[in-house]
């Protein structure tokens, strides 16, 4: 057991859309990523994933709505549902989500990555 350190953890990398796992909790990461501009339009079949801004702002364009989540809010994009993450500047972002998620969903393409540990 040990405290994590968000600010010195982000501060060990600068690639954006790259998500760095920093912890595990039952069957799911706590994740890390420096998102800007625009990612892709996906969807989870069987997961559900928490944003948490921890610093800047996040848009979730979802199919009938824009969701905005400022510093030190979390939105929950229920599995299944349609969505596009924006970063209009860069935001430091926390996700909680399965093991089994992968970045892009549905989708896969020149974006998908495998996380790693930090």
């Amino acid at each position: 057991m040990e405290t994590i350190n968000l600010a010195e953890k982000f501060s060990r990398f600068s690639e954006q859309w790259q998500p760095k796992i920093v912890g595990e909790l039952n069957d799911a990461y706590v994740k890390l990523a420096k998102l800007q501009g625009e990612f892709v339009w996906h969807h989870h079949d069987e997961e559900d994933e928490l944003f948490m801004v921890i610093k800047g702002r996040l848009l979730i364009k979802l199919r009938d709505r824009d969701l905005w989540i400022g510093e030190g809010e979390l939105a929950i994009i229920p599995r299944g549902v349609e969505h596009c993450p924006v970063a209009v500047e860069e935001a430091h972002v926390l996700m909680l989500e399965p093991k089994s998620t992968r970045n892009t969903g549905n989708v896969e393409n020149e974006r998908t990555v495998e996380a790693e540990w930090i």
